[in-house]
């Protein structure tokens, strides 16, 4: 075909012919990161697929953003975003293919048709809560949600283009980087302290994007994108001629907290109370050909689609997935179905005394059970339970129903006593490993956050105030602000004696560490470290941060810090990892970052041992053992790797569950134990290994 000319940014001379095997048919549009094309696959299926400027594929670190893009864009799943089919980051000039979705973009419908009428914004605001429910809940935040992303398919809206680096198109820049956004739909934190934005930013570009939707107009208007920062941060959004039934929830998303708008859960509950059912029209008006489609909405489409298809393909040809999904549960355990059997019909013995075992699901709720080993016992919590295992054969202790939130972790042991936050997290109660009968119960401040260190509980309330609490007796021991940190929340190491607190400055540029007794309250030491830094581990008497890029959050480097000596040592990783976990044993760091990229770096030398392409989409942290790296995936399965070659020998078959509509956020690690390996999975269920032989599994 003869090549297409690109005239918009970053124009090459030539554009290519084929990206892959796909051959290009002519050229949708063009944008900061590359052009867009329409695409046909082998069978015939329309494709849009997006090739980067050459100026960008020449740049090392350009490409590894744009593997995270891809990475990103697996990771979502559902019906409100257009699906990745292929991709190729190490292409001479990267691309990747999503599928073809006609329809015109938000902007675009509004800017040729006119604000829309109330039946059809009710429907729009619907789709998007539900879009950002999905989104969210494996653990994404668009942070540039606007109307040009929103494409209006004839089956709902399609949110697109999130998770993406563009280099040249922020509309405000500071002195210490970029923003990511666009000011009129962005949220204050965003402004304020961007690197602690999380989910609630979106509802509040979800207002206004409904704003515009509705008047033509953002809630806050001017030609400068610096009034727009002032009034987005300062003042009351214009709601004139958003109808009157949905101006109070709109009101609620532009919230200048976080904590004060709605979840996208609650926006559904809502709006079905603004109307019984939705207006099922098409948001298209007419049908319009393909030129007037708009070569700019799908020069966006192809960075939005990257999400939902691929992840149901893997989990078809039992890929790497990124779905978490409920699974058709069995009430009861029973011991004959804890052994696994191999084609020989013999039930296998792991190890001499341990047989592997796989306990049925005891709670309906679907969820994926989250376990830690304390007591002597299998310790395991799912949304309303708390229950324990023997850890031998999987045999059901006892079960404690519970009110709890879901994802509230894994049970933590402190005092003897198994503790749990209740009643919406306004309940500390304490129960016994052995029965599971509660020993004692107290109130816990609002904004509760709780981190249990040997014997003592941290307890953080809303205002600041750290109180110490006896696991054994619910006794109050100390209560205090913790000197140079606001609102701190704690992490603790297995083995490591204190608790540590971590705050990072406004730009960015340093995290301000304060490790404290947990038994005391008094601060052993205290430390400004360089960079935006989140602590992962502790060893020998160091602690060991993950060094995040300072706008996307994405980790760059590992960095061990010895307060005894007050030396740094940083170890930079090939390529960032979004979404990173990690794990120290001896001196060699283990990491997992989204998409599947594993990574093992060895501090001492301060250098890369091994780097592997695991081709799972989202897994959980990475536990590292005797010659052995761990970790679950979100189909269930649970993966062995040689800790020194980065080879994988031993995996489990996956255990899905009946039903692909729920995604969890995180995934929980697996559990070490004396050489065995415990895990739980998305149908369930609980089971436990040898994890001294993976190649038997």
């Amino acid at each position: 075909m003869t090549p297409q000319r690109n005239t918009g940014a970053g124009a090459e001379a030539e554009l290519p012919e084929y990206a892959g095997h796909y051959r290009l048919e002519s050229c949708l549009g063009s944008g900061g990161m590359g052009v867009v094309h329409l695409a046909r696959s082998t069978s015939g299926l329309k494709l849009a697929v997006k090739v980067v400027h050459a100026e960008f594929a020449k740049d090392p670190e350009f490409r590894g953003r744009f593997r995270q893009e891809v990475a990103a864009a697996r990771r979502v799943s559902g019906a409100f975003t257009a699906p990745v089919v292929d991709a190729d980051p190490e292409a001479e000039r990267p691309w990747m293919a999503t599928l073809f979705i006609p329809g015109p973009t938000l902007s675009e419908h509004v800017k040729r048709n006119g604000p829309m009428p109330t039946a059809q914004l009710r429907r729009l605001m619907a789709g998007l809560a539900e879009a950002l429910r999905d989104i969210h809940r494996v653990g994404v935040v668009h942070r540039d949600l606007k109307p040009s992303n929103v494409l209006l398919a004839e089956d709902g809206p399609k949110v697109i283009d999130f998770g993406i680096s563009r280099p040249k198109d922020s509309e405000l820049r500071t002195e210490t980087g970029k923003l990511i956004g666009t000011p009129p739909f962005m949220a204050p934190e965003q402004f304020r302290r961007p690197r602690e934005v999380g989910p609630a930013a979106d509802i509040f570009a979800l207002g206004s994007v409904m704003v515009h939707a509705a008047t033509g107009r953002g809630p806050f208007d001017s030609d400068s994108p610096y009034i727009v920062a002032y009034q987005v941060v300062h003042d009351e959004p214009d709601l004139t001629g958003v109808p009157e039934n949905l101006a109070p929830l709109v009101l609620r998303c532009l919230a200048k907290e976080p904590e004060d708008r709605p979840s996208p859960d609650e926006l559904m509950r809502e709006l079905r109370s603004v109307a019984a059912s939705y207006d099922t029209q098409a948001f298209i008006p007419a049908q319009r050909s393909g030129d007037e489609a708009g070569a700019e909405s799908r020069a966006e489409e192809p960075e939005r689609r990257p999400r939902r298809r691929l992840r149901r393909s893997l989990v078809l040809v039992g890929g790497a997935l990124a779905l978490v999904v409920g699974g058709a549960l069995v009430p009861v355990l029973s011991l004959a179905e804890r052994t696994t059997t191999p084609k020989g019909g013999t039930p296998r013995t792991a190890s001499p005394g341990f047989r592997a075992w796989e306990a049925k699901p005891v709670s309906a709720d679907g969820s994926v059970p989250e376990c830690s080993y304390d007591a002597g016992k299998l310790l395991c919590a799912q949304p309303g339970l708390i229950f324990a295992l023997d850890p031998s054969d999987g045999t059901l202790l006892w079960r404690h129903s519970v009110t709890m939130a879901p994802r509230n972790g894994a049970p933590v042991v402190s005092g003897g006593l198994v503790q749990a936050l209740t009643d919406g997290r306004r309940r500390l109660e304490a129960l016994d490993p052995a029965s599971g009968r509660t020993r004692w119960q107290r109130n816990a401040p609002a904004g509760t956050g709780l981190r249990q260190t040997g014997a003592m509980l941290l307890i953080t309330g809303a205002d600041g105030t750290v109180t110490g609490v006896n696991g054994a007796s619910g006794a109050t021991v100390w209560s205090r602000r913790i000197p140079g940190q606001s609102t701190p929340y704690f992490t603790s190491f297995a083995g490591d004696p204190l608790a540590y607190a971590t705050s990072t400055s406004d730009d960015g540029a340093s995290t301000h560490v304060t490790a404290v007794d947990p038994s005391t309250g008094d601060v052993r030491w205290d430390a400004r470290l360089q960079g935006t830094l989140k602590p992962f581990g502790g060893k020998d008497g160091s602690v060991f941060f993950l060094s995040l890029d300072r706008v996307y959050g994405d980790t760059k480097a590992v960095v061990r810090y010895t307060p005894g000596s007050g030396s740094t040592r940083s170890v930079a990783l090939s390529v960032p990892f979004t979404s990173a976990g990690a794990t120290v044993d001896g001196n060699v760091v283990y990491l997992l970052g989204a998409g599947g990229s594993m990574e093992a770096l060895d501090m001492g030398a301060r250098k890369r041992l091994w780097h592997l392409e695991t081709s799972v989409s989202r897994g959980s942290a990475p536990v590292a053992t005797n010659g052995h790296v761990y970790f679950t995936a979100a189909d269930g399965r649970l993966l062995a790797f040689d800790a020194g070659r980065g080879k994988l020998i031993g995996q489990t078959p996956p255990r899905l569950g009946a039903h692909a509509d729920r995604v969890s956020a995180s995934l929980p690690e697996p559990v070490l134990v004396d050489g065995r390996v415990y895990a739980g999975a998305p149908d369930g269920t609980v089971f436990g290994l040898d994890g001294r032989n993976p190649s038997d599994w």
